[in-house]
């Protein structure tokens, strides 16, 4: 499987972003149980500028075409960083 199938490679550079914001949010009172959804809505917001800001968005089509690109590749990204997390918290682990 090959990443930049799903992820766009501009945005790769988010994964470690989320992963950081993620360590950030665990140090915070914030409750484990919102983390992820919160990295999620992070990502799609950071998805959601770069969409904006590299396509020309002028049709109700393109708003269409922006929005849903911003949301697939917010949860992919999302997705990516917490499983990044899990399995350097597994790794840890002693059995």
């Amino acid at each position: 499987m090959n990443f930049q199938d799903y992820i766009k490679t501009e945005l790769m550079l988010l994964i470690p972003v989320l992963y950081f914001a993620g360590i950030g949010l665990k140090k915070s009172k914030l409750p484990d149980r919102w983390i992820p959804t919160t990295l999620g809505l992070l990502a799609v917001v950071l998805s959601a500028v770069w969409v904006i800001a590299t396509t020309d968005v002028s049709s109700i089509q393109e708003i269409a075409s922006a929005i849903f690109t911003a949301v697939t590749q917010g949860i992919l990204l999302a997705g990516t960083s917490v499983y990044v997390n899990q399995l350097y918290v597994q790794a840890k682990k002693e059995e």
